[in-house]
């Protein structure tokens, strides 16, 4: 489809409502846009900011005509959107991502078949459907090795780790209580990783591209935890990154922002874990630390506007809000603590359901130095694990 230029006062649609979809509706309608949210739960953040909403299933034919004639242009804030929707989307209007793209990299077996068929570095894997045959599979890949669905799962879902021989037997029960006609899994050999770091690429409808600064990552419990930017890398690999980011998106020949986790070995060698067709969990920093966030960005690759400048105002380290640790924000004197704190900048989504392992906010501290935004974020990270935030 031609690219077209989607004026302010138009109507962006974006599929799925949850602090992503949110943060690009605050985004769109700072810039003069109208949004469309499409999510089927009615509680979801984003239609709180939205112009129009759509609260019902994504197989909702109805609702599929009265969107695409609503809107100007399609985007979406999660992988796991279905494709056939993107696909009957994009007949009528500009989805970007396109579908195409979401059906690479949605599928963790093929978004890994197409980086490996492409000569991009990652780790060794092989495809396994069947659920008996895991140790013989984990054997092609070596112990210790990870086992994760192809498609779905996210925050350490769908994911379990097998680090010897006497675990195959436990994940084996796992992936047959789970097991549906046709369900594929990828199995990835562990990674010994110096660090976890990721990076933004935004590329726009005229190939032009530009790169975020390289971060650093640290998760718990395959949730990500805390990212520092800049990352603490030498230039080689900050280099070799960025490079690695603009060549898969242009292969993929992706319209949006994108998200390239990778794996730094002792070495300096970088792996590709994963990439995300939308903005990132790691690069919320951007919404204070830098000129123009990852949500403006993809505000303007969705409308066809040119990209925004990328510059990193000041070096920022994000703590994540997960579970119960809102409730240690929002009661009491832990609000009124952390934002004592230079440089704090607090973003709750608005959740009404608090829940185990779920994403409920996060905390930017900025600082002139990374040592001095470290400095500040440890003791609130610290008091959030101890359940005793500083006090104010």
């Amino acid at each position: 489809m031609k690219a077209e230029v989607v004026e302010p006062g138009s109507v962006l649609g974006v599929l799925g409502g949850g602090q992503l979809g949110a943060m690009f509706t605050l985004a769109a309608r700072r810039l003069g846009y109208q949004v469309a949210v499409w999510d089927p739960d009615p509680e979801a953040p984003a239609h709180r900011f939205a112009t129009h909403n759509f609260s019902v299933p994504f197989h909702d034919q109805p609702s599929l005509v009265r969107f695409a004639d609503l809107v100007s242009a399609v985007t979406y804030e999660w992988e796991n959107i279905p494709a056939e929707l993107c696909r009957a989307l994009e007949q009528q209007k500009p989805v970007r991502p396109s579908s195409a793209v979401l059906n690479v990299i949605q599928d963790r077996l093929e978004q890994k078949g197409f980086l490996a068929s492409n000569g991009f570095p990652v780790p060794l894997f092989v495809t396994l459907t069947d659920p008996d045959q895991l140790a013989a599979t984990v054997r092609q890949v070596g112990y210790p090795a990870f086992c994760k669905t192809a498609t779905a799962g996210y925050d350490g879902k769908g994911q379990w780790r097998i680090a010897q021989e006497s675990d195959v037997q436990e994940v084996e029960r796992a992936l047959l209580e789970s097991v549906r006609p046709g369900m594929r899994w990828i199995v990835e050999s562990y990674v010994p990783f110096e660090r976890e770091l990721s990076i933004l690429v935004v590329r726009g409808s005229d190939g032009q591209s530009c790169t975020y600064p390289l971060v650093e990552n640290e998760h718990e419990e395959g949730i990500l935890r805390t990212t520092m930017v800049p990352a603490l890398a030498s230039p080689i690999v900050t280099e070799r990154a960025a490079t690695l980011a603009r060549q898969v998106v242009d292969r993929l020949e992706g319209v949006g922002v994108f998200c390239l986790e990778l794996f730094q070995l002792p070495s300096g060698e970088l792996l590709i874990n994963e990439i995300a067709p939308r903005p990132h969990n790691s690069g919320h920093y951007t919404l204070d630390a830098c000129s123009v966030s990852q949500f403006e960005q993809q505000v303007r690759t969705t409308s066809g506007m040119p990209l925004g400048e990328v510059r990193l105002l000041s070096p920022a380290v994000m703590v994540n809000l997960i579970g119960n640790d809102v409730a240690a924000i929002t009661h009491g004197s832990g609000c009124r603590a952390l934002l004592d704190i230079p440089g704090a900048m607090l973003h709750l989504y608005g959740k009404r359901e608090i829940r185990s392992r779920r994403k409920m906010g996060h905390v930017t501290f900025l600082g002139e130095t990374l040592g001095l935004a470290l400095d500040r974020a440890k003791p609130f990270r610290d008091g959030l694990a101890n359940g005793s935030l500083p006090s104010a």
